[in-house]
Formats: structure tokens, C-alpha cells, sequence
């Protein structure tokens, strides 16, 4: 039987390697961050308002420059807290998240982020959805009162 000689195809960088590493995905998430706290679409949300107020922007870069490395496949390793356990308690609504999410195409199309990797990336946040967005509270029949 004959030895198949014929070379593997080459391993796909990771998307960390694709993305340039930490001090590229750093330039991004600075200037992610940097949109997330200003912005007014956010901060309407009184408890989002009082934690931007409330945490380091720097802190908060850095927490969220060492998820995205992970996230991506790089060497670095996420500190901070569960998703849920950081973000739960903000009531982040549905119309919140996608302007979170325009923040952070804003922020992918200002660094020329090539599409194949924001869609990579994309996906990797809107997979941590579920445990940052608080569904809208429905509303019961009214309680009887005293009477």
C-alpha cells in the first residue's frame, strides 16, 4: 500500500492571530469602550448610567480587552466576572443591546476590521446575549386589593 505523501492543508490562524493579537484587539476595544460610555442611547438607562459612572473606563478596557483575546483564541485570560453576575442587575433591554452592537460595528469599521473576523467576532458577543439582556417585564393582571 502506498504512503499518501500529499502535505495537510495548512491550520487556520486563530481569530486572535487574524485580528493581529492583543495590541490590535486592544486599539479596538479602547475605542469600543470609549463609544459605550458616551453614549446616550446607553445611559438612558439610569443603572447603566450610574455604572459607567461608577467603573474605571481603564478597568473596564481592560476586563473586556482580556474576554475578546480569550474569546478569540489568544493566550490572555478573562479576570473579571461572569457576564450575567456583571450586567444582570443593569436591566440592559433588547433596544440597549443593538445599540451596543452599533457601538461596536462603529468600532470594527473604523479600524478597517475585515468582514470573515467581524463576523467571527460578532458572533462570539451576541453569544454572551442571553446573559446580559433582561427580557421585558410582563405586565400581570392587576392585584386584588384590600377590600
Amino acid at each position: 500500500m502506498a504512503q499518501d505523501d500529499t502535505p495537510a492543508p495548512p491550520e487556520r490562524p486563530s481569530l486572535y492571530d487574524r485580528l493581529g493579537g492583543v495590541y490590535n484587539i486592544a486599539t479596538v476595544v479602547d475605542d469600543l469602550i470609549d463609544r459605550v460610555m458616551t453614549d446616550p442611547r446607553l445611559n438612558a438607562n439610569p443603572r447603566v448610567d450610574e455604572a459607567h459612572h461608577r467603573v474605571s473606563a481603564a478597568g473596564f478596557k481592560f476586563l473586556v480587552t482580556e474576554l475578546a483575546c480569550q474569546a478569540a483564541g489568544g493566550p490572555q485570560q478573562y479576570s473579571g466576572r461572569p457576564m450575567g453576575d456583571s450586567h444582570r442587575h443593569l436591566m440592559i433591554t433588547p433596544d440597549e443591546w443593538a445599540a451596543f452592537m452599533d457601538d461596536l460595528q462603529q468600532a470594527l469599521d473604523r479600524f478597517a476590521v475585515p468582514q470573515p473576523e467581524q463576523d467571527e467576532l460578532k458572533a462570539i458577543v451576541e453569544s454572551t446575549r442571553e446573559a446580559i439582556v433582561v427580557a421585558p417585564l410582563q405586565e400581570g393582571p392587576a392585584a386584588a386589593g384590600p377590600r
